[in-house]
């Protein structure tokens, strides 16, 4: 009597294989959609602070955060109404940066908490998780609104898609991270703005 070997055939091998290649390019191409939705959503969320500065403007004459006349409507904080909107990114809760998303939640232009009293409460992270801040740049006068802690990749495609591509230049430009030869770097971290 002949005893036979048990064991994968060179066919069930390679299906196995064929099955393990597609599992692997369908993770891959996922991760893929998932980083350029995040990418999309960044940069929406970017036109979504962009609008609601220019509504709040619109109706009350003033920057949010930098409006002399807010208290008179609602209990909070005035700005000093000099057109910037001072103190860089949001570290003090009554500062005009911070003042900048109370008004405008108080105004109902954009969704959130007003009364929060810490600014990790208060401002908004985008979709890689940092915060967004919007302030003036005291030398030219300019808004901008800044994206902290992005990843890489993600913010040469922000930068490839709003501007020119290179983090030194143009109207996106990186502030934080290894900026070498106008290129980001994979394996950085930015702050990057984006001038309005």
């Amino acid at each position: 009597m002949r005893l036979r070997a048990s064991g994968f055939t060179l066919v069930e091998l390679a299906i196995v294989l064929v099955i393990i290649g597609i599992i692997l390019g369908a993770v891959l191409k996922g991760q893929e959609l998932v980083f350029n939705a995040k990418v999309k959503r960044a940069q929406s969320q970017v036109k979504e602070v962009i609008a609601a500065l220019y509504t709040y403007y619109d109706k009350y004459g003033y920057y949010p955060g930098d409006d002399p006349t807010a208290s008179s409507r609602w209990s909070v904080d005035n700005g000093t109404g000099d057109g910037l909107i001072t103190d860089v990114v949001c570290n003090n809760i009554n500062e005009e940066s911070c003042l900048f998303w109370k008004h405008l939640r108080l105004a109902n232009i954009i969704s959130g908490d007003a009364n929060a009293t810490t600014p990790a409460a208060l401002v908004p992270k985008h979709a890689f998780g940092g915060p967004i801040d919007v302030y003036s740049n005291t030398t030219s006068g300019h808004l901008l609104i800044q994206l902290s802690n992005l990843p890489g990749d993600a913010a040469a495609a922000i930068d490839r898609n709003m501007d020119d591509g290179k983090c030194d230049t143009g109207s996106v430009i990186a502030i934080a991270g290894t900026c070498t030869g106008g290129s980001y770097s994979s394996t950085s971290y930015y702050n990057m703005t984006i001038q309005i």
